[in-house]
């Protein structure tokens, strides 16, 4: 038994300087073979040792290399399914790191046939099934953000209790007559984030330690069990939930039950921001007039050793807080999380300890004598006594033999944060991984801010370094490298850029042009220094766009002058009913809490009993999200556009050999990804059987929800949602919900798709915005993904502001591709994802429906790998990032998308934009923009102006069918960034003086 001790205590050692050995069973019997068939580049990143405190660890990190198996989802449709399907089956304990989290969020859609699965009943629900539910929300500078954490936990809170959330940080204002000021601005409407000096700043953020609390928690993280884990981008809260098609209109005058985003869930920040959230169906935003925003983003769930960091993180995180914060705030009423069991609770009145500092200085983890959970698992695997079910291969669905990947957990995190000396291992591996890449580096994220030199002040992380460095190189040495990076068009909301409350918008513009290729130490400006005459050869810049056309078509209208109410009003009973259930059971709860549980502070959760956390007008500041504060396919002549614009006109010739053209047959996409064409809501044919099965009057909703005839739920008679749906019923309806699928694989013929109204009325129901990018991710090579929730800027990377965390995934599991022409072994889930990712932006993907489930909308237990159409047509043309023919296609699609969207809707930013004056031409005179005095409104329409987003009428002479012509030629999303946008303007974000001190700390 001494041998045994002895040999346990060094195993345990070794794990704690981060040896890879007890972390990894690599697949060792045909390693000789392996070697001599390994390409260069198999090993993508170096094994380099860093000589941090957390010992020899990759890339400086708290966490040594691991393994697990790791699944990717595209944008939230697919990733809140999954997650659905964990929580709907955890049994000890669900663990939430969310930079915003709204309770009445619905994982699946449409919300009529999905009550049960709104996110606040999930969770009670497995509370009273036992299951302890910890979860962690950063909390706001209520002044600045609408995200209402206060209404978070109070909902939750009084939902269960077991259920139990933490807020930090605390924001503690000093400054008594600063503050004073600030009410006043607030009370008479003039505040904003963007025009506060530095002193009344850090009176409104408060301070811990010297340092002011302008940062936020941004980590998005959903442990289920301690054996599942969720991670990427996506917080889940109101307005990220999207499907790969990205239907950006949701108006259903034939059936309210079809409506696909429920209240404040129909969101447009670019348009209104979100208010009021705890009254979350209270929707300032009318879907008759506006379109929604869509939201692109990544996600990953991960099984295997791997989830153990993860676990570690959130233990640490949350023993942190409850030191901090809560042990003396709420005594009694939290607990410090177990390290050893879940089911296990610690006492209330011990503190972390001190017999192990594995790195973190005076701060541990973990509770005083514990073990540390993963050290424990990876000893008995070491001895071999390893009989944890949670983290064997059983589970996995591939019929072959698959080898573990390679997973890495890195984070941002500091003295604030975490209470441990400063990590950013999120930028050295970003750093590192651009350095080594040998191909190509595929970025897509919700920011790029970064420098090149300290002349770049006050941009500090050095990822643009990089970046240039690794282009001289390849410049230098003949090779063929390039760099795609996709970000939003407009990084924060406004919607008018020119307006006073775009200022902080124009702020990070100006960082980020001056990142790429403005101020004169941008990565362009450097790499024509160094004699490269064209840098796009070797990077180029991208964003998203799309369009839709709202139904209000004559159904609306008759259905509205039959049912004696308005469209919108019967929408928004649609919305109330559903609060009112959530409601009645949270009451019912409350009232039974004894006062030893109730929620302190507070009468229980109702809405008058506390303060709502409402934001105010203006800029808003940045709290690591939304901005800084504040039957066909491409053939039948739908092809390229090889031959450009003649006559002002698309042209409507296909590529060259294996362009749009015939190469499109169906393949096997319809399929695989579940893209049918039956949708009533998302294009093709109606679907009738769908639509019969839903909610009637007189019918009863699945979960217990709204009960249909004479009287409905709160005992109001005839609602206005009754009355509106009684009439629908009796009115057909031809006319799609949505166009969304039109660009997309096998889409239908903009001409073909039928409107049940006027040729104006149909021009006027077209409408256009940006697709939100909020993923944050890179690929080297098909070979290496960085996924996780750090953004490309000071914020996320330099490890004392946000708090971040990401994975380094590198797949040991190869498949037979090509790269730059020449045969090629690439990683089955890099390049999965990277293909799907390039197809979903130019088309190449059908029309996905809201709820048309499959294994890739399942966690990674169930099945461990993503299925993907290897070689199918529009496989191959993604197949090779460099081959001739896909930069092409990329080229042109992204090109040609720009051009009509910059004709039919005056889109902005855009590259003909280059001085005020040009955007007042281009974009102020012709439209009316939201909030605009009724008055001044009726005299902009006099003027030929239209509503913001909607087609440019006077472009088109010839009428909805010219207006069909150009935007049938649209493929995709992707459109070219446009760098030359306001580059004539001396200062974009103007008032510099009175700017400078805040833009150094919030904005970069």
């Amino acid at each position: 038994m001494d041998f045994l001790r002895d040999k346990l205590k060094q195993k345990l050692e070794e794990v704690t300087a981060g040896v890879e050995g007890l972390l990894h069973h690599d697949d060792n019997a045909n390693t000789a073979a392996n070697a001599q068939s390994q390409q260069a580049g198999d090993e993508e990143v170096p094994e380099t040792s860093y000589p941090y405190q957390y010992g020899a660890n990759r890339f400086g990190s708290f966490a040594p290399e691991s393994s697990g198996d790791v699944k990717w989802y595209v944008d939230g449709a697919s990733y809140f399914w999954a997650v659905s399907i964990a929580l709907e089956q955890a049994k000890e304990s669900i663990y939430i790191l969310d930079w915003w989290l709204s309770p009445e969020l619905y994982l699946r859609r449409p919300p009529a046939k999905n009550e049960q699965y709104r996110l606040d009943l999930m969770l009670r629900n497995a509370a009273e099934r036992g299951v302890k539910v910890n979860i962690i929300v950063y909390k706001e500078v209520e002044q600045a953000l609408t995200l209402n954490s206060q209404h978070t936990r109070k909902a939750l809170e009084g939902l269960h209790k077991n259920i139990q959330v933490f807020r930090h940080p605390d924001h503690i204002p000093r400054g008594r007559d600063v503050l004073a000021d600030l009410r006043s601005k607030m009370q008479m409407g003039t505040f904003s984030l963007a025009k506060l000096p530095q002193e009344t700043l850090t009176a409104l953020y408060g301070t811990k330690d010297d340092v002011t609390l302008f940062w936020a928690h941004h980590e998005k993280l959903c442990v289920v069990d301690r054996k599942l884990a969720f991670m990427g981008g996506l917080d889940m809260c109101f307005g990220r939930w999207d499907t790969n098609s990205h239907p950006i209109a949701d108006a259903h005058p034939s059936n309210l039950d079809d409506i696909i985003f429920p209240g404040q869930d129909f969101n447009n920040a670019r348009v209104y921001d979100f208010e009021d959230v705890a009254n979350w169906e209270n929707n300032k935003l009318d879907r008759t007039k506006s379109s929604r925003m869509g939201w692109s983003d990544i996600s990953i769930s991960l099984q295997g050793h791997i989830v153990d960091n993860l676990v570690d993180h959130f233990i640490d995180r949350w023993a942190f807080i409850w030191n901090e914060k809560y042990k003396e705030k709420d005594p009694g009423k939290y607990a410090l999380i177990s390290a050893n069991a879940p089911q296990q609770e610690q006492s209330r009145d011990r503190g972390y300890g001190e017999s192990r500092d594995r790195g973190y200085g005076d701060n541990p983890p973990y509770p005083e004598f514990e073990t540390p959970f993963h050290l424990r698992q990876h000893a008995r695997r070491f001895l071999g006594d390893d009989d944890d079910e949670g983290h064997d291969d059983r589970m996995r669905s591939s019929e072959h033999p698959r080898r573990g990947m390679k997973v890495q957990l890195v984070r941002s995190c500091s003295k604030w944060s975490a209470g441990h000396d400063t990590e950013a291992s999120i930028a050295e591996a970003y750093i590192e991984i651009i350095t080594n890449a040998k191909h190509f580096i595929y970025i897509e994220n919700q920011f790029f801010i970064t420098a090149t030199s300290d002349a770049q002040k006050p941009v500090g992380n050095k990822i643009g370094r990089a970046i240039v460095d690794r282009i001289i190189r390849a410049h230098r040495a003949g090779e063929k490298f390039v760099i795609f990076v996709m970000m939003p068009a407009v990084p924060a909301f406004a919607g008018d850029l020119k307006s006073d409350g775009a200022l902080g918008t124009r702020a990070i513009m100006e960082f980020q042009y001056f990142s790429i290729n403005r101020g004169g130490n941008s990565i362009m400006e450097c790499l024509l220094r160094e004699g490269i005459e064209n840098p796009a050869d070797y990077i180029r810049f991208y964003n998203l766009r799309n369009y839709d056309r709202i139904n209000t078509s004559a159904a609306m209208a008759q259905a509205e002058k039959d049912a004696g109410v308005s469209y919108e009003g019967a929408r928004r009973d649609y919305d109330d009913k559903f609060e009112r259930a959530i409601d009645d059971d949270r009451n019912q709860y409350e009232s039974s809490r004894d006062p030893y549980e109730s929620n302190r502070g507070g009468d229980g959760y109702g809405r008058g009993g506390y303060e709502d956390g409402r934001g105010y007008e203006g800029e808003r500041g940045y709290g690591g999200e939304r901005g800084y504060e504040g039957g066909r396919g491409y053939e039948g002549g739908r092809g390229g556009y090889e031959r450009g614009y003649d006559d002002g006109r698309p042209e409507r010739d296909e590529y060259h050999s294996g362009g749009y053209g015939d190469r499109y047959d169906g393949g096997r996409g319809d399929d695989q990804y579940g893209g049918r064409r039956q949708s009533g809501y998302g294009g093709g044919h109606r679907d009738e059987d769908y639509r019969q099965s839903s909610s009637r009057p007189g019918s009863r909703y699945e979960g217990g929800g709204y009960e249909g005839g004479s009287q409905g739920q709160g005992g109001r008679q005839h609602s206005q949602y009754e009355r509106y749906q009684e009439a629908a019923s009796k009115i057909t309806d031809s006319t799609w919900d949505t166009i969304s699928s039109c660009y997309m694989l096998n889409g239908p013929d903009l001409h073909s798709v039928p409107w049940n109204g006027s040729p104006e009325s149909e021009i006027n129901a077209f409408v256009c915005e940006e697709l939100y990018i909020h993923s944050k991710v890179l690929i080297a090579d098909d070979r290496v993904v960085i996924c996780g929730s750090a953004n490309l800027n000071d914020r996320s990377q330099m490890g004392d502001h946000d708090s971040e965390i990401a994975v380094i995934i590198q797949d040991k599991n190869r498949v037979e591709s090509s790269m730059d022409g020449q045969p090629y072994r690439a990683s089955a889930f890099a390049a999965s994802l990277r293909r799907y990712l390039f197809r979903k932006h130019l088309g190449l993907l059908p029309d996905q429906r809201w709820d048309a489930a499959n294994n890739n909308w399942t966690p990674v237990n169930q099945h461990a790998v993503n299925e993907y159409d290897w070689g199918s047509d529009a496989d191959r043309l993604v197949e090779d990032p460099l081959a001739d023919d896909f930069l092409a296609l990329w080229y042109k699609t992204a090109k040609a998308n720009t051009k009509i969207f910059r004709k039919v809707f005056h889109a902005v930013p855009d590259d003909t934009v280059r001085t005020w004056e040009d955007y007042d031409k281009f974009f102020s005179e012709k439209f009316v923009m939201p909030g605009t005095d009724a008055k001044l409104a009726e005299e902009g329409y006099k003027k030929g102006k239209v509503d913001y987003g909607h087609v440019v009428r006077e472009e088109f002479p010839g009428g909805v069918e010219e207006v069909k012509e150009w935007l049938g030629r649209v493929r995709g999303t992707v459109v070219e960034m446009p760098l030359n946008f306001l580059i004539d303007v001396d200062d974009l974000a103007k008032e510099g003086l009175s700017f400078n001190e805040l833009t150094s700390k919030l904005y970069t």
